[in-house]
């Protein structure tokens, strides 16, 4: 299929090493297909393609379905061409459908190895050494050599947020490249960007939950209180009090009960079921 050392036919018994073992030391990108794919056949240029770019850092396994029955079966292979990504032997990504190159490389760059990998690596240690500030510094230079890595980016957030540096996680946010700030993690973190933002100033919590006892229509208060209890990471508290704004007066801060709980959604990656039975919630408050 190819002549390429960086691409590989995988059976059942070369899988252990080829994808698993290999994993541990370069992402593997495993793209499960059948000769009688048409989309297949199509994302196949575009796969040989990006492994020859990427020249060893990333993998490429192909496993035919047909002929390899049992390991589709044990991943669960319902329809093709579907790609996953294997990092430190687990699937890291998973992928249905014909992908374009643009969003192939946004994958993978999510994953391999980096020149600016070093800094971070720098700026961790620094981290654990109580030192946030000269974290912060390396990780500057990391994102200053290598814009287009989205795990510097994501350090540099996480511990600007971690140090209470507000408008250093906000400046960041503004200049980093479209295609970054639209990853899962980063807009998660705007997100708690815009709560630390909206209590800027604002009573503690425990004098906005006097004021609420006081007025359980104090819409201000319990507003402040779900920004708060979201960055203390008690996102039921804040959801809670999102879905009471909401029942009380939907025109409060042009509809702020519902944008908060789509905030939170949002901040918990819109799943599991916290945010199943809040959106429920939501639809029955709504209707």
């Amino acid at each position: 299929m190819s002549a390429s050392p960086y691409v590989y036919d995988v059976t059942q018994e070369t899988y252990p090493q080829l994808v698993v073992e290999n994993s541990r030391q370069v992402p593997v990108l495993v793209d499960f297909w059948a000769d009688w794919c048409g989309p297949c056949k199509m994302q196949l240029p575009v796969l040989l393609q990006l492994a020859d770019a990427y020249q060893g850092k990333f993998l490429l396994a192909k496993i035919d379905t047909d002929t390899q029955r049992e390991l589709a079966a044990a991943h669960d292979i319902r329809s093709i061409p579907t790609l996953k990504l294997f990092r430190d032997g687990q699937v890291v990504e998973e992928i249905l459908g014909a992908q374009t190159e643009a969003s192939l490389r946004t994958l993978l760059d999510k994953y391999v190895a980096r020149a600016s990998d070093d800094l971070r690596a720098q700026a961790a240690q620094r981290v654990s050494a109580g030192d946030v500030e000269g974290a912060l510094t390396i990780l500057r230079e990391a994102k200053s050599q290598d814009p287009d890595n989205p795990r510097a980016q994501l350090d540099y957030l996480r511990t600007a947020m971690e140090a209470g540096r507000v408008d250093a996680a906000e400046q960041a946010l503004t200049t980093m490249p479209h295609d970054i700030r639209e990853d899962a993690e980063i807009r998660r973190y705007a997100t708690l960007v815009a709560f630390a933002r909206r209590i800027d100033g604002a009573p503690d919590r425990t004098a906005l939950e006097q004021r609420i006892g006081k007025n359980a229509d104090d819409l201000e208060a319990r507003d402040l209180l779900a920004a708060r209890m979201a960055l203390a990471g008690d996102a039921e508290g804040a959801l809670g009090q999102y879905l009471e704004m909401l029942r009380r007066d939907r025109r409060y801060g042009d509809d702020a009960g519902r944008k908060g709980l789509l905030a939170m959604f949002e901040l918990l990656g819109n799943q599991g079921p916290l945010v199943q039975r809040y959106r429920s919630q939501l639809f029955n408050a709504l209707h």
